[in-house]
């Protein structure tokens, strides 16, 4: 119970670590009106949105993880020789892949459905980490009261 208490304060703590340092990077990105300059970051940043906003991007990332997880998993639990220590392992980190797709799932939806209504990049990040904390919330008060994980 203790290790779970433990592991749940850190998780809180890296999100909210997180939820800083994207705040003060949004902060940090603002320029004088005026500076219409397109500086190095600005060109980074308008590739990566060509990107990522082509279909085929986004296939091909869902089959990576897709087949990375179902491989990884199936190391864990089938007999290929894998010593019980590391298929323990192996498991605890699909675990944590699959907790960290859903929760990144819940801030990016959040995220973006602020962003569509046409709030700034800080009122999406708030919406997103609150989302995100709501769903830590739930996970842990239904582990204490029916104890799902382990």
């Amino acid at each position: 119970m203790v290790s779970l208490t433990l592991l749940s304060t850190a998780l809180m703590g890296l999100l909210v670590v997180a939820t800083f340092l994207a705040v003060a990077r949004i902060g940090a990105q603002r320029t004088a009106p005026g500076a219409g300059e397109q500086d190095r970051y600005a060109a980074v940043t308008e590739a990566l949105k060509e990107v990522a906003g082509t279909p085929v991007v986004w296939a091909v990332g869902f089959l990576a993880i897709a087949v990375g997880v179902g491989a990884v998993t199936l190391l864990a639990v089938g007999s290929f020789g894998v010593p019980e220590a590391l298929a323990g392992t192996l498991l605890s980190l699909v675990y944590a892949a699959v907790g960290l797709l859903l929760a990144g799932f819940v801030f990016l939806g959040a995220y973006f459905t602020a962003r569509g209504r046409g709030l700034g990049n800080a009122h999406g990040v708030a919406a997103g980490s609150f989302a995100t904390g709501l769903v830590f919330l739930v996970v842990i008060v239904v582990q204490l009261l029916v104890g799902i994980i382990g």
